[in-house]
């Protein structure tokens, strides 16, 4: 039974069991192009199409010559191949769907991503699934490759991005396709997931293998052209005998491949240990089967074999002399150079990033500084953050580069909160840089992303919100949020909620068809509630309302009838707190009086006041009605205080009546209070009565608000009694205090607090407060409060840290110490130093002012006294705990012997140039202060010419122009007492020699003429290190230079022009340069026209041939270790002699450590920078026909200790 068809992951490839002709339709079919391929693999095979199978692997093709060897791994390939076949037909399979239970995943990934094995020019892709259940928006996905570069930006290019909803499931499904996978895509991805609420992240990896042979197989086939010689999309045929034949060619290789593998594994040499194989390349031949034998090789022919393959074996020299660094570290928006050298510099050089070359421009510049090969980096951003290799030829060199962000700061941090049980708590502070990462943590304990049911994270731009959504006493703590710049706390207290009454409701006396009207003032204004009237719950009419507006509730009855008389009482929901009040119904009765009456009122107060005395709160409103009788109608008159009082109109007023006169005031002020008289009189008489209205209020703020004292973590506040109670006794106070410039006041205390002074504490050292003070009566709160001036929690620091003696005279000491452990915000002002005397606790103070450095000296001291120091640190917040000496010091002198520290580079001569300038410093040391004698062979010095500056630790000569009458030799004594130090300073001012005199022409002779002069007779004060000399034609009198540094006194001049005169001139050479002026030549040299005869000497000539011998034999040395030298000896001998140098009676030859020279019988070995190994006995020899010489001496390096 046929299998059915999978995806078109392998496109043109026919299947079969058995090998079968294609049909002709298939095989005319076009070949889509590249473009169209991925729409071809979506699409669903014809309905028409029978379902294809697998082909059977071709036979593997074995050629004449292959040996029994061979046939063996070509079936082992067979095998393979059938194996490569059933993974084609199952490539691409989907993957099975599995149920999960949605409601048990605590995270927002159903399936995530697997790691990925892809051949190179292959797609691939790779989905995950998202739980949608939890989530009430879409959530975003972001695919990153490494840590930082986002792939979103390259949308369409290689990469396309999928995405879509299961409605039915909620569950969303993205993806990302990669077209044509490239060696760059190796490496590791991160998917980011995130909704409003919550963000997660998985990690996958991606394998990247280079195509092999099996991968290329559909490209072997192919289309025959046509017959017109064009291959078109439907000309021609599919060519299987190139797949064929080129499976045939690779099988061929493979097969040879393996057996010679194999007869690698086969050597018997192989497994000879690496030691013994260096042992036996660093041995003799000879020595060949001695070895063999000690280490247990029998076959000693494939021993030579082996071994003479391995040296034929060249070793590839390192292509680099410095490599990279492992990692490199820059930060953000900063540049940074990756350097290499190199060994060949003529080799080209490939910059890569991940895997891609680098081409020059304005962010990657190339530099070659030598064999250098520099990469600079400028503006580096996150997405440099890569690996970076440097090529050259077949060997590289590679990094890693990660980019650093700039510290995030915080520019708004934390506030103070102060909440109830069961609130929604957000902490929010605003950092620096957008999309930063911070940690908060609470109480020193980090809150991570496992609390979730607890708390949220959020962020907005530069915002970062943490959110409680119910909190509860637990959350209460400190808070705070770190970042890589800075960090920031607050604190949260979290209480139960207290209901505060700021207005009880009063009892009410209404007479029948009036108002009543209950009104009662809670502190907060979302707290709602119920009317009961004895204990029955009010439900609304036309006759009864209830109002809440803010943090007042009110009951109203209109029309009151007799049946309203009853007990009410509010109840607000949730708080065991209720509120009562009584209604009374005020029956008026009618009596049957004599037509005459007189007048009488009918008052009667009652609350447990005094008799006639009402007390209404301000703001409410006061309407006192009298009642009146009498016949006639008597008249009514009010009086304050004593004044007639008739407005009708107005916020205080009175409303008369027939049988009752009332008396209202509209919003109660603290003016209204006082007695008020009413009068009432008749023909029959008169009848009066006073009635003393006070009006209770919330009490003023306190006064005097401010602090008194600060600490590290707390501050003392005290004030002053409010000077108006409000009528009623102050129960306390409320304090509340906030950071300067936040808006959240946070409260100290929920219980009044009776006393007018307080101590805040848990405040943050450095961080500026405010404190602000409420008066509470039985009324309320007062409506304003007084807030201290801000103020900044800080304490002294430390006591100062090793507190140590320096130095002690007769009459001062010298202290020095560190500054303290803790500083803290205050800082430091300074430091004061006290002393007393030994079994004495009376301190006096040194410095009145305090010194900012760590060191002292104390000056006015008594002598011979013992004495103890101490030393305290001051800041804004006052002395710190004092630094005391652990034993007294005994005020005297120290005598210390004098000691003069000279120099290295003055234990030599010291040698200038003239018009140099001279300025030589030399410490010493000695106590009491030494007296410093200078003097130039064995006299005074000249203080004008010389210039002298002593002080107590040295002392310094000073020359503006040296002139060489300042050479000579400096003595400098130093001395305390009978005591003494002795020091010389050789000081040699040298300048230009003068010029060579007597320069002659001793002799000419052919093209030559031979020179002779006597040295200068000012040599500048220095040694003549040579002579350069000139000749001048006598024609033209142009100088050209023959000889430079020359040593000896003479010299012959060669390659003269016949026929020409020549003049010739002398420089003098020294260490300064070379003379003024020239000596000339006194006589001239001619050289003679050939062709004159000849005239023979009457004497033999001279022979001047001659062994060699040394003029100037080489002399012992002591050197320093790293410090370059030469050997320097002269030697005379005809025919020239050849040299040769030796150490240790062996020849030295081709060592780069050691350069010879030889110039006119002056011989020089230099040696570079010697090490200890270098010492040892130097043997120069100088050989011709005539016989040989030789000098030796020793040479000692010594290392530096």
């Amino acid at each position: 039974m046929p299998e059915p068809a999978k995806p078109a992951a392998k496109k043109g490839v026919g299947t079969a069991k058995k090998p079968v002709k294609p049909a002709a339709k298939p095989a005319e079919a076009p070949k889509p192009a590249p473009a169209e391929e991925a729409k071809e693999a979506e699409q669903p095979p014809p309905t028409e199409a029978p379902p294809a199978e697998a082909p059977a692997p071709a036979p593997c093709p074995i050629p004449e010559e292959t040996s029994e060897e061979q046939k063996e791994f070509c079936d082992e390939d067979m095998a393979q191949d059938e194996d490569y076949f059933e993974e084609i037909s199952s490539y691409d399979a989907p993957e099975p769907e599995v149920e999960v239970d949605l409601s048990t995943l605590s995270g927002l990934f159903v399936r995530k991503p697997h790691n990925l094995n892809v051949v190179t020019g292959k797609d691939f892709s790779v989905n995950i699934t998202v739980n949608g259940t939890q989530l009430t928006a879409k959530p975003a996905v972001k695919w990153f490759k490494g840590k930082w570069l986002e792939l979103g930006s390259k949308s369409g290019t290689r990469y396309k991005f999928e995405e879509n909803y299961d409605e039915a499931k909620k569950l969303y499904h993205f993806g990302i396709k990669v077209f044509k996978a490239i060696k760059a895509d190796n490496g590791s991805y991160r998917c980011e997931v995130s909704s409003p609420d919550n963000r997660e992240n998985c990690t996958f990896t991606v394998a990247v293998e280079a195509a092999g042979d099996d991968g290329n197989i559909l490209k072997a086939f192919k289309r025959t052209t046509s017959g017109e010689g064009k291959r078109g999309h439907d000309a021609g045929e599919l060519d299987f005998s190139a797949l064929l034949k080129k499976t045939e060619r690779e099988k061929k290789e493979k097969v040879e491949k393996k057996v010679e593998k194999k007869k690698e594994d086969d050597d018997p040499m192989a497994g000879i240990p690496p030691h013994v194989l260096e042992i036996l390349r660093n041995a003799k031949p000879s020595e060949y089967e001695k070895i063999a034998f000690q280490n247990g090789i029998t076959d000693l022919r494939g021993m030579l074999k082996h071994l003479k393959k391995k040296r034929v074996e060249i070793q590839k020299p390192d292509a680099f002399t410095r490599r990279l660094d492992n990692c490199y570290t820059v930060d953000k928006h900063q540049k940074i150079k990756l350097q290499v050298e190199v060994s060949n510099p003529d080799l080209p050089i490939k910059w890569l990033k991940n895997g891609q070359v680098i081409k020059p421009g304005a962010k990657y510049v190339f530099e070659n500084i030598g064999l250098k090969r520099i990469l600079t980096i400028n503006k580096c951003t996150l997405a440099d953050d890569a690996e970076y290799a440097c090529v050259v030829d077949d060997d590289r060199s590679s990094t890693e580069l990660m980019v650093k962000e700039p510290p995030v700061t915080i520019d708004k941090p934390l506030e103070d909160q102060q909440v109830f049980v069961g609130d929604k708590v957000e902490l929010e502070v605003e950092v620096s840089e957008e999309g930063a990462q911070v940690v908060w943590m609470k109480d020193g304990v980090e809150l991570t992303r496992d609390e979730m049911t607890k708390y949220r994270f959020k962020k907005d731009g530069r915002k970062h919100i943490l959110i409680i959504n119910e909190a509860n006493k637990e959350d209460t703590g400190r808070y705070s949020v770190e970042t890589n710049g800075g960090t920031c706390e607050a604190d949260l207290v979290v209480e139960d909620k207290q209901l505060e009454v700021l207005q009880g409701i009063a009892d009410l006396t209404v007479k029948a068809a009036e108002q009543a009207v209950f009104k009662c003032e809670v502190s907060d204004e979302k707290v709602t509630g119920r009317w009961l009237k004895n204990g029955v719950e009010i439900r609304p009419s036309k006759r009864i309302t209830m109002t809440h507006k803010g943090r007042i509730h009110k009951l109203v009855i209109d029309d009151v009838r007799p049946e309203d008389e009853a007990d009410y009482t509010f109840v607000p929901d949730g708080y065991a707190l209720s509120l009562s009040a009584k209604l009374n119904f005020l029956e008026v009765k009618i009596e049957y009086v004599p037509l005459e009456e007189p007048p009488k009122i009918h008052l009667d107060c009652s609350g447990g006041t005094p008799v006639n005395t009402i007390i209404v709160v301000a703001g409410n409103k006061l309407r006192f009605d009298v009642p009146i009788t009498g016949e006639p109608a008597p008249t009514v008159t009010w009086f304050k205080e004593n004044v007639e009082f008739n407005d009708i109109e107005g916020r205080v007023r009175i409303e008369p009546k027939s049988d009752l006169s009332s008396f209202v005031i509209e919003g109660a002020q603290r003016d209204d209070e006082g007695n008020y008289r009413i009068v009432v009189t008749n023909p029959s008489g008169e009848d009066n009565a006073t009635v003393y209205i006070k009006v209770v209020d919330v009490p003023d703020p306190p006064e005097n608000v401010k602090i008194v004292g600060v600490g590290e973590d707390w501050a003392d506040v005290v004030w002053d009694p409010p000077k108006y109670d409000g009528g009623q006794v102050i129960l306390g106070y409320l304090i509340e205090r906030k950071k300067k410039g936040s808006q959240r006041w946070m409260k100290m205390n929920f219980e009044v607090y009776a006393d007018t002074k307080y101590q805040s504490t848990n405040m943050i050292e450095g961080v500026l407060y405010e404190i602000r003070i409420y008066a509470v009566n039985v009324i309320g709160i007062s409506q304003e409060a007084n807030t201290t001036n801000p103020f900044m929690p800080i304490a002294p620091t430390s006591e100062p840290l090793h507190l140590t003696v320096e130095d002690v005279t007769d009459t001062t000491c010298t202290l020095k110490w560190r500054p303290p452990d803790r500083i803290g915000a205050g800082g430091i002002d300074g430091y004061l130093i006290e002393y007393c005397k030994e079994g004495s606790d009376e301190w006096v103070e040194t410095n009145k002012e305090p010194v900012e450095r760590c060191g002292y000296t104390v000056k006015g001291l008594p002598t011979g006294e013992k004495l103890l120091f101490r030393i305290l640190a001051v800041n804004i917040a006052g002395k710190s705990e004092p630094a005391i000496l652990g034993q007294p010091v005994t005020i005297r002198e120290i005598v210390q012997s004098p000691k003069i520290r000279l120099p290295r580079q003055l234990r030599q001569t010291y040698i200038r140039k003239v018009g140099e300038q001279v300025n030589l410093v030399i410490p010493f040391q000695g106590k009491p202060r030494p007296k410093v004698t200078w003097t130039k062979d064995g006299e005074p010095l000249d203080l004008r010419k010389v210039s002298i500056r002593t002080s107590e630790t040295d002392t310094i000569i000073f020359i503006r122009s040296s002139e060489r009458s300042h050479s000579g030799k400096y003595d400098l004594s130093v001395q305390i007492e009978n005591m003494e130090d002795c020091a010389t300073v050789n000081i040699r001012i040298v300048d230009k020699p003068g010029p060579a005199h007597a320069v002659t022409v001793k002799e000419v002779w052919g093209f030559n003429a031979l020179l002779e002069w006597l040295p200068p007779k000012d040599n500048g004060n220095s040694e003549i290190t040579g002579y350069s000399i000139q000749k001048a034609d006598k024609k033209t009198m142009e100088w050209f230079t023959v000889y430079e540094h020359n040593r000896l006194p003479r010299c012959t001049v060669s390659d003269l022009i016949m026929g020409n005169e020549y003049y010739f001139r002398v420089y003098s050479e020294n260490i300064v340069g070379l003379s003024e002026a020239p000596g000339v030549s006194k006589n001239t040299a001619v050289i003679q026209k050939t062709g004159l005869i000849h005239k023979p000497r009457d004497y033999e000539e001279m022979d001047i041939n001659e062994a060699p011998k040394f003029l100037t034999p080489l002399t012992n040395r002591v050197v320093v270790a790293g410090y370059s030298t030469a050997l320097n000896c002269a030697v005379r001998g005809h025919p020239k002699p050849r040299v040769i140098w030796m150490k240790n009676k062996m020849e030295i030859k081709d060592d780069p450590k050691f350069l010879m020279k030889h110039n006119q019988g002056v011989l020089t070995l230099n040696i570079r920078k010697p090490s200890p190994f270098d010492g040892g006995t130097y043997t120069c020899k100088a050989i011709n026909d005539l016989g040989e010489a030789e000098v030796d001496c020793r040479l000692e390096v010594r290392v530096p200790q």
